[in-house]
């Protein structure tokens, strides 16, 4: 848990001390926070989220379950840094339930506007080929394989809750 926190943490301070908190290059996504395989996971969930719900960053809300298999919920941070999804605005949250045992990971990303949401899962099977890829690559390689790997996770629409009064 305390592993968690610091991780969150140390996410939240590299988005927060950015001059801009947006990154457009690789290059640039590596910078914030890809120190290892699995915060891609996250940024890479965190843009497709955006972009299949039609939602501007800080747009959304954010629910990450991480697996019993998982080293840390390091994905959350990727999410958090695409979406700028926040612990400290209720925007994100780590809950506290596990994600099944046969998922390394699994995320619910809603629109705030709209209330539609997705639901992301990240099979089990992906921690030792992310495990290899910290190993095996430099930062922006690791960045690549992630961005570039062919079923990384599986997306499925959510029933739309009520949006959320602004």
């Amino acid at each position: 848990m305390i592993k968690a926190k610091a991780c969150l943490l140390a996410a939240a301070l590299v988005v927060c001390c950015t001059v801009s908190g947006r990154a457009e290059t690789p290059e640039e996504w590596v910078k914030l926070g890809a120190r290892g395989s699995f915060v891609p996971v996250g940024i890479r969930i965190g843009l497709d989220a955006l972009q299949r719900l039609g939602a501007e960053r800080r747009g959304v809300t954010v629910v990450y379950y991480s697996g019993p298999k998982a080293p840390c919920p390091c994905p959350a941070d990727g999410i958090a840094i695409a979406t700028m999804a926040s612990a400290g605005q209720g925007t994100l949250q780590v809950a506290p339930e596990k994600a099944p045992d046969d998922m390394m990971g699994v995320a619910v990303i809603r629109s705030k506007a709209t209330g539609a949401g997705l639901k992301y899962t990240i099979a089990a099977s992906w921690v030792p080929k992310l495990i290899e890829m910290n190993k095996a690559f430099d930062p922006l390689a690791r960045y690549d394989a992630v961005m570039n790997a062919a079923d990384l996770f599986n997306v499925e629409p959510l029933p739309a809750l009520a949006a959320s009064p602004k």
